[in-house]
C-alpha cells in the first residue's frame, strides 16, 4: 500500500507544459514589485521558508512562487519543459541526469566557485546540502528490543519477531520515489544485505511511500514501528515536534547513504537573475561552518562523514547507470519481487 506525502493533491497546468503537476504544497511569498521568482522543489515548505525569507530580506522585490512536487514528478515536469526558475531535489541522479542533457542553463559565479569540486558540476548543478539516510524508529514499539546497530542487526530483529514487526515497516515505493529508488541503488552497490533486508521486510507486508516526511510521522503516531532510509534532516526536524521521546534516530554503522540536495536552473528559466542571487545565496548557507539561521545541514557536515567511512554520493555520470531502463527495469523487477511477497 503506497501513501501520498498528503491526503490529497492539487492538479494543475504548468505554464507551458502539457503535463499536469501533481502539487503537494505550494506558497507565495510576495515581493514588493512585479518580478517572481518561480521555484519547483522536494524540500518541504516549513523547512525552506527561511531561505526564501532570507533571499527577500536582501531582494525584497522579488515574489518567490514556491512548489513542492516528488522528485519524480519534478523530473518528468522540468524534462517536459514546465517553466520554472530554480528545481531544487534530494535525488541527485534525476537532477544529474537532467543536467547531463541539456536540461539546464549554467551559472558561474564567486561564490559557486567556492563550493568544493564535489559539490558542483560544470557550473550547472550544486549542492548545498549533505545529508545521511537514517533510519526513525517508535520507542514505544521497540520496548524490550536491543536496537539494530547494522543491517545484520535488523535482518535478525525482524527475522525472529514477525507477529511483532508484521505491516508495521516503512520504506520506499522505488517506482514512484526518485530519492527512494537513488537510495535504494546506491544501497545495492554498497552492501551485500541490502537484498536479504528487503526479502525479510517483503515477507512482514511493509507500508510504501513516497516520501520521507508521513513515513516519519507515521512512526510518531504508532502507525509504524520503524521508517527505514529517511533523509535525517526531516526526521531531525520532526523529532523535535513529537512529545514523550516517542521517536528516535538510529544511523546504520555498517553503512550510510548520504545524499547531497542540488539546485540548477532550468532550460525554461526566464528569471535567470534572480535564480542566480537564490543559488548564490543556497551555496553560502552550504558553506557555513555554523548552523545559523537555516534549518538544513551544511556541506561541513561531509568531514566529518567521511571521518567515520560515509562520505556523500558523488556528483557524476556514475550516477546514471541505474537510470538506463534496462538497469532501471531489471532492479525494479528484483525489487518487486522481494517487497511484494505473496
Amino acid at each position: 500500500m503506497r501513501f501520498l506525502g498528503l491526503a490529497f493533491c492539487l492538479i494543475v497546468w504548468a505554464a507551458s507544459a502539457a503535463t499536469a503537476l501533481e502539487i503537494e504544497d505550494h506558497r507565495l511569498f510576495p515581493g514588493t514589485g512585479e518580478r517572481v521568482l518561480r521555484v519547483l522543489s522536494t524540500t518541504d515548505l516549513a523547512l525552506f521558508a527561511p531561505y526564501v525569507l532570507g533571499f527577500q530580506r536582501s531582494r525584497p522585490e522579488v515574489s518567490v512562487d514556491y512548489t513542492v512536487v516528488s522528485s519524480s514528478e519534478l523530473h518528468r515536469a522540468i524534462r517536459g519543459g514546465a517553466q520554472f526558475d530554480l528545481a531544487i531535489s534530494s535525488a541527485m541522479d534525476l537532477q544529474f541526469q537532467l543536467a547531463n542533457d541539456g536540461y539546464t542553463l549554467p551559472y558561474r559565479s564567486d561564490i559557486t566557485q567556492d563550493l568544493p569540486d564535489w559539490a558542483r558540476w560544470r557550473d550547472l548543478i550544486f549542492a548545498f546540502t549533505v545529508e545521511p539516510a537514517v533510519m526513525v524508529i517508535n520507542t514505544d514499539r521497540f520496548a524490550g528490543f536491543d536496537l539494530p546497530a547494522t543491517r545484520q542487526d535488523l535482518i535478525a530483529l525482524l527475522r525472529d519477531n514477525p507477529a511483532h514487526f508484521a505491516g508495521a515497516l516503512g520504506t520506499y515505493d522505488v517506482r514512484e520515489s526518485g530519492l527512494g529508488y537513488l537510495f535504494a541503488t546506491q544501497e545495492d552497490r554498497s552492501t551485500d544485505a541490502y537484498w536479504r533486508l528487503n526479502e525479510v521486510m517483503g515477507r512482514l507486508g511493509p507500508q510504501l511511500y513516497c516520501c520521507s516526511a508521513q513515513m516519519i510521522d507515521d512512526v510518531g503516531t504508532g502507525r509504524l514501528a520503524l521508517a527505514y532510509n529517511v533523509l535525517g534532516s526531516y526526521a531531525t526536524d520532526r523529532l523535535a515536534a513529537v512529545e514523550g521521546g516517542r521517536m528516535q534516530i538510529l544511523q546504520m554503522q555498517d553503512f550510510t547513504n548520504v545524499m547531497l540536495r542540488t539546485v540548477l536552473v532550468p532550460a525554461t528559466a526566464q528569471e535567470t537573475e534572480a535564480a542566480g542571487a537564490m543559488i548564490d545565496l543556497l551555496s553560502a548557507s552550504g558553506l557555513r561552518e555554523l548552523p545559523g539561521e537555516w534549518p538544513l545541514p551544511s556541506l561541513s557536515l561531509s568531514g566529518e562523514l567521511e571521518s567515520s567511512g560515509f562520505g556523500p554520493i558523488s556528483l557524476g555520470p556514475a550516477l546514471m547507470v541505474y537510470l538506463d531502463p534496462l538497469n532501471r527495469r531489471a532492479f525494479l523487477t528484483e525489487w518487486e519481487n522481494a517487497m511484494e511477497q505473496q
